[in-house]
């Protein structure tokens, strides 16, 4: 073997090892950063949202002396919170076992 096919094969060798690389660990992107605000932000409206027609309509179906829909809003928050600190811990820094 010549030593030009040794150096074509050595720089095929070291761009699948940096193709590899980038595949498994990526690095810091804005817009994963966006996409993470609109992910936690959904994870919040739509409970909340979903809470207040609920609330709505259980005021004309079972009329009570508190507020339905203000109890299902705030129920709403508290699950969509719930659900968006779970996936925040779930894909947050310390999603590869590294301790902070």
């Amino acid at each position: 073997m010549s030593t030009k096919n040794d150096r074509s094969a050595e720089d095929i060798r070291r761009s699948a090892e940096r193709m590899k690389r980038a595949r498994t660990e990526p690095g810091f992107s804005p817009l994963r950063g966006l996409g993470a605000f609109g992910i936690i932000g959904w994870s919040i409206a739509v409970p909340t949202v979903g809470g207040a027609f609920l609330g709505l309509w259980l005021n004309k179906v079972v009329p009570q002396t508190f507020s339905w829909p203000i109890a299902l809003i705030l129920g709403g928050v508290v699950v969509g919170g719930i659900i968006a600190w779970s996936w925040i811990d779930k894909e947050g820094p310390n999603q590869k076992g590294d301790k902070r």
